[in-house]
């Protein structure tokens, strides 16, 4: 029978690396980057093989944003960042999970069976919905000043308990833009309940009399906006 970690290499050769190139990211093996003429924007393979007998294979992805300017001074001529490695000159560092719906680590793991395909397909799926857009935004940010987080961690996870209690996803990120109060999550434009629970959660945010913005915008991961609530 074909072990799991047979099957992982195969999955990463035929399927994994080709479906992360086909979404526009160069690399091969474990470590890829979006083209980018200021920023290195990485996402790199993090494995958990099982010692000796242990057949198994989990894997996770590190995304990393560094700049290419500051890569050129503290690194080697043409040596590309490792994107599982700490450096200390990254303009911003995260798992997956960070950045997906549930906020916290996410592993995959290749399994012997009919659907073994399932966990590169579902891990692909969360690169193209979650990682990409999420780099993008973080190269964008860095390059033009971006926005101004608005909550500390502390305070958004007292928010997002709010929301789990209404059985809404959570807030990812909230920043301030151009004089807007800009909430961003795996929200939906046709979830009635998200809009009302989050139009209240702006209502209590416009309340604290912050004059730093007069609206808040709530986008959801792909940075579509769904609800627009003014003062």
């Amino acid at each position: 029978m074909t072990t799991s970690r047979e099957l992982y290499a195969k999955g990463l050769r035929d399927h994994l690396a080709p479906a992360l190139r086909a979404l526009g990211l160069a690399g091969w093996r474990r470590t890829f980057s979006l083209p980018d003429r200021t920023h290195w924007a990485l996402l790199g393979l993090v494995e958990q093989i099982g010692p000796g007998l242990d057949d198994r294979v989990r894997y996770t992805f590190g995304l990393s944003l560094v700049r290419k300017a500051d890569w050129a001074a503290a690194a080697l001529p043409g040596l590309r960042p490792d994107p599982r490695a700490g450096y200390g000159i990254e303009v911003w560092r995260a798992r997956i999970g960070d950045v997906l719906p549930v906020g916290e680590e996410v592993w995959w793991e290749v399994l012997p069976g009919p659907r073994w395909r399932v966990a590169l397909d579902d891990s692909v799926s969360a690169v193209r919905h979650y990682g990409l857009p999420e780099l993008l935004r973080r190269i964008e940010r860095d390059r033009t000043g971006g926005g101004e987080t608005y909550l500390s961690p502390a305070e958004l996870e007292q928010v997002n308990a709010v929301l789990l209690g209404a059985a809404v996803a959570r807030i990812q990120r909230a920043e301030l833009v151009d004089g807007h109060l800009v909430l961003a999550g795996a929200w939906s434009g046709a979830d009635a309940v998200a809009r009302t629970v989050l139009h209240g959660v702006a209502r209590g945010f416009r309340s604290a009399g912050d004059d730093r913005f007069d609206t808040v915008r709530c986008l959801d991961t792909l940075g579509r906006e769904l609800w627009s609530f003014p003062s």
